[in-house]
């Protein structure tokens, strides 16, 4: 009765080692969108981290949270079930100068220590110049001989 009790617990051990859970893979190499140098004005700032789940149970995502106010992520509030995609948005309010921020996305993906993911998002926003060609240039001085 012992062995048998012994070989049931090792069998169940067994089995439970190989359950994945719910796994995340994004897109986005290194997790990361590049906006690359962008006009301000000329766009949105809108992006999307398209992501699947790999794992064997559904991917619940509890929260996602922006280093900023200037960043705003939208996540998918329903599970994500085994072998379907979804998205999480980020809208950046396209301030002119660099970006370089992270948005942390809390799961219950297995394949990420605590099921927390960093997204990141980087480029440069830009104004562009106004020339008005009816301003007076000023005139270059004369060389003397």
């Amino acid at each position: 009765m012992k062995k048998l009790i012994v070989l049931l617990l090792i069998v169940a051990f067994n089995l439970s080692a190989f359950a994945q859970g719910a796994k995340i893979e994004f897109k986005a190499e290194d997790n990361t969108i590049d906006y690359g140098r962008v006009e301000k004005n000329s766009d949105d700032g809108v992006r999307a981290f398209e992501f699947t789940n790999t794992g064997d149970e559904p991917l619940i995502i509890t929260n996602a949270e922006s280093s900023c106010g200037c960043t705003v992520p939208a996540f998918p509030k329903e599970p994500i079930m085994p072998g379907k995609t979804g998205k999480i948005e980020v809208k950046y309010n396209m301030s002119i100068g660099p970006i370089r921020k992270t948005i942390t996305v809390e799961s219950n993906a297995t394949n990420y220590e605590e099921g927390r993911i960093a997204l990141k998002i980087k480029g440069e926003v830009y104004e562009k110049e106004i020339i008005n060609y009816m301003e007076k240039k000023k005139a270059l001085p004369l060389f003397e001989n």
